[in-house]
């Protein structure tokens, strides 16, 4: 039985609805160990019989059978099956791809091979030893002469171990010499029980083999037997084909890409530039939510919730607490007075971590010598006052008080108000008995510390405070607590938890105050501000996918002979497909690497500059932040790659093999 047939193999070419056939009935067989030469004239359909025959062209009447089994022409997965597993080719024009070495141009076919990588390596060396180039492997071909390229190209046909070898115009582009090498390790080829079918127009060479088939105007007019085929080896060497695994792909890609890197670097330079914009931005925002938070947190606890007596019964802002204080303050400071069943409730609350109670004034005198200063709004020293807001002395203890900066000067004068700390003032204001008659208190203390800034304030000692009110026979409840929680997550819910504590008529009886919900808020507009400009900067982003998409089309083009050489190879569309996302995702990942180191630099020369003025880093990237720019990078550079590689996918094999 022959070991491939043709049966009425018919072929014809449209213009418009105008036929033009080109092969009309062809009827052959052949076997093993031949060395076919197809004979005939430019335009006799001898390219056509072959495409048919490598399986690359699949619009035609008849039947191709192998092994006495039909080859389904119609099935484009078997197509792609008998490629990479019978068919070997080798092109007049060699058809090596450019950007792989000589050792890489053969690897290609051995990678769709069931071969490990050793292996792989190791028949490749061999082959390329077998056709005198074993000095030339890592060489590109654009330095290898005609013939050492075409030995190349008969290598790689090899590199599988195909059962046929379709060589098309194999010496067209050889000195006699070179012509005279080709023919022979042809005939070797042969003689290794495979079967070889040269397509020539050269008489000379279609004499080298064991038969000549004469072909034209699409008809078989001879078929002479020169020689008998050559027997076949009784332990053929078999090696398994496999589906190209994805990891070749990428080397592939990886290589290309390396090989056309300065171009490449322009795109990468333009994709890394949008992606450091928003990169910036977004270490900009993090960096200003930070130091308003410090700011803020250096003010006070925020942790802590400030807890005020509700003399409304209703539901209050935190506007509306700062108001009602002021008033009741002033006009009946025993409204503001909190209970014991007050604490103990406050006590109760899951998230506490402490319940401080504290005293508030809502105006006093101090006097120095000859020289009186009068303020508004003194507190006990309570857990809601940070020691950062002391800037000169340490925080009261007993029988002490802190003052403000601004109150030293009015007492000391500009020039020696530090001299204040350690001194002794003299402090008076005025308060009520438990019966609501007014109370005038005085006493001495000594000045413990200074504040400054925002969060500047007068505060005494707790202890303190309670001595001179009960000296006096005035009012010593609390009418302010101060409450911890355990975490910063849970004080927005724990101080509406204490804004919904209602006594027995259904009224609210406490209000909270927090810094959380202005953080929050202030954080919220940083957090909107620094997303508007980084989707601005995004739209850098966009250009960078036009210019991956351009480059891609761009590269499609250039590789289309590539394409044809590796679909003649056996690689399906979806390897196609693959090879060129492939490459656009490691110019996404370079781009996304190239982004960070700028941004790293940007961000060191920002932060030394202005942490002299502000004392904070204000460029602050996170590992969310670095995660967000290679995935970005790698999103958009494989959707940008989506159409230029369903393109090249498309191409049909045979116009891709012709195209220059």
């Amino acid at each position: 039985m022959a070991f491939l047939e043709l049966h009425d193999i018919r072929k014809a070419y449209y213009l418009d609805k105008e036929a033009f056939p080109v092969l009309k009935g062809i009827d052959l067989q052949f076997s093993r160990g031949e060395f076919v030469s197809i004979l005939g004239e430019s335009g006799g359909g001898k390219s056509t019989l072959m495409n048919i025959i490598g399986g690359l062209d699949r619009d035609f009447e008849g039947q191709v059978l192998v092994n006495g089994q039909v080859l389904d022409h119609a099935k484009e997965k078997q197509l792609d099956d008998y490629r990479r597993a019978m068919v070997g080719y080798i092109y007049q024009s060699y058809n090596l791809i450019s950007h792989l070495t000589v050792l890489d141009n053969v690897l290609i076919a051995l990678d769709m091979t069931t071969l490990s990588r050793e292996e792989r390596r190791a028949r490749a060396l061999k082959l390329l030893d077998q056709v005198g180039l074993s000095e030339q492997v890592h060489k590109h071909p654009n330095h290898l002469s005609g013939g050492q390229k075409q030995r190349v190209a008969i290598a790689r046909a090899l590199a599988s171990d195909p059962q046929i070898i379709i060589a098309d115009e194999p010496t067209g582009a050889l000195d006699s010499e070179n012509t005279q090498e080709v023919l022979a390790l042809l005939d070797n080829i042969a003689k290794d029980g495979k079967l070889v079918i040269a397509v020539t127009h050269s008489q000379e060479v279609a004499d080298h083999g064991t038969r000549i088939v004469h072909l034209a105007d699409g008809k078989i007019d001879g078929d002479q037997r020169l020689r008998p085929a050559y027997p076949i080896p009784a332990a053929p060497t078999v090696i398994k084909p496999k589906q190209l695994p994805a990891t070749a792909s990428y080397r592939m890609a990886f290589k290309h890409l390396m090989y056309n890197f300065w171009r490449n670097s322009l795109i990468m330079l333009g994709t890394a530039i949008g992606i450091f914009a928003v990169l910036l931005f977004s270490g900009l925002g993090n960096g200003i939510n930070g130091y308003i938070q410090d700011q803020i947190n250096s003010l006070t606890n925020p942790r802590s919730i400030t807890v005020l007596k509700n003399p409304t019964g209703k539901r209050l802002t935190q506007d509306q607490v700062q108001s009602a204080l002021m008033q009741n303050m002033a006009a009946d400071p025993q409204s503001m007075v909190l209970s014991n069943g007050d604490f103990n409730r406050l006590a109760k609350l899951a998230d506490g971590a402490s319940v401080e109670k504290g005293n508030m004034i809502g105006g006093y005198r101090l006097n120095y010598g000859k020289l009186q200063q009068s303020g508004t709004n003194m507190t006990t020293w309570n857990k809601s006052v940070t020691a950062s807001s002391i800037k000169h002395g340490h925080r009261p203890g007993n029988n002490e008080i802190v003052l403000t900066k601004q109150q030293a000067i009015q007492l000391a004068g500009p020039r020696s108000y530090r001299q204040l700390i350690g001194k002794q003032v003299k402090l008076s204001f005025n308060w009520v008995n438990k019966q609501g008659a007014p109370v005038a208190i005085e006493g001495t203390v000594r000045v413990a510390g200074l504040s400054e800034g925002a969060s500047a304030g007068t505060t005494i000692n707790y202890a303190t405070m309670q001595r001179l009110l009960r000296q006096h026979d005035a009012d010593a409840r609390p009418n302010f607590a101060v409450f911890v929680a355990k975490k910063l997550s849970t004080v927005e819910s724990t101080a509406n938890q204490i804004n919904n504590l209602r006594n027995g008529q259904n009224e609210r009886i406490l209000s909270a105050i927090t810094v959380g919900s202005v953080l929050k808020t202030v954080n919220t507009y940083v957090r909107l501000a620094s997303t508007i400009l980084a989707a601005i900067a995004g739209i850098s982003l966009l250009v960078s996918v036009l210019m991956i998409i351009v480059t891609m089309y761009m590269s499609v083009s250039e590789r289309t002979k590539e394409i044809g050489i590796l679909r003649a190879l056996g690689e399906r569309k979806k390897d196609i497909r693959r090879l060129f996302t492939s490459e656009s995702i490691f110019i996404g990942l370079f781009s996304a690497i190239l982004a960070l180191g700028i941004v790293a630099v940007v961000s060191l020369i920002l932060n030394h500059a202005l942490y002299g003025l502000i004392k904070y880093n204000i460029v602050q990237l996170t590992v969310g932040n670095v995660i967000f720019a290679v995935v970005v990078a790698v999103i958009i550079s494989f959707i940008a790659a989506l159409l230029p590689a369903r393109h090249a996918a498309k191409l049909n094999p045979i116009d891709a093999l012709a195209a220059d």
